[in-house]
């Protein structure tokens, strides 16, 4: 998706009052946080990622680390939350999140729940928009010279936002 948005995208997250920033907050300050989770590893070199996952009632959330560009201490390059039709928690693949580490927001104002409508008034117009969806699509040159990619993929069911998946990446 090329990018359309100027202003920067997914430079922040919250879980409850736990305040993270993407590129900068490690998986294991999430994990030391929640008080729960295993950090989970699959592929190597490129195609290595490191995640945390965990589930609340309806909620599925992965905190994610690319292996290649989050680093050694395998810093959080992505967020996905999704809302699923039925009951996660007979699931045990994924640790209980307290409730107290919810709502999971993107950037102080995105959050699963929210309308169209709020969306677009939240964060404006989206690169790309269709019936199920929308894109946000950021990508710009930082003060130090490198280049910044940034995106939110989000999903709506009955007008309500039921998943978005973030992330950031920079490159030299």
């Amino acid at each position: 998706m090329p990018p359309t948005i100027a202003r920067r995208l997914a430079t922040r997250f919250s879980l409850g009052a736990f305040a993270g920033r993407f590129e900068e907050t490690p998986l294991g300050a999430v994990r030391k946080a929640v008080g729960e989770g295993t950090i989970q590893h699959r592929g190597d070199a490129g195609d290595s990622i490191y995640w945390l996952c965990y589930r609340r009632a309806q909620h599925r959330l992965w905190v994610v680390s690319s292996g290649e560009m989050g680093g050694p201490d395998h810093r959080v390059t992505a967020i996905v939350e999704e809302l699923t039709e039925k009951d996660t928690e007979t699931s045990t693949d994924c640790a209980v999140i307290p409730d107290k580490f919810g709502p999971v927001v993107f950037d102080g104002k995105l959050h699963l729940g929210m309308s169209r409508s709020e969306v677009v008034a939240a964060l404006g117009p989206p690169s790309k928009s269709e019936a199920a969806g929308m894109v946000y699509s950021h990508g710009g040159k930082l003060a130090n010279g490198f280049d910044e990619t940034a995106w939110l993929v989000l999903r709506f069911r009955e007008d309500k936002l039921v998943s978005m998946r973030g992330g950031k990446t920079t490159t030299n």
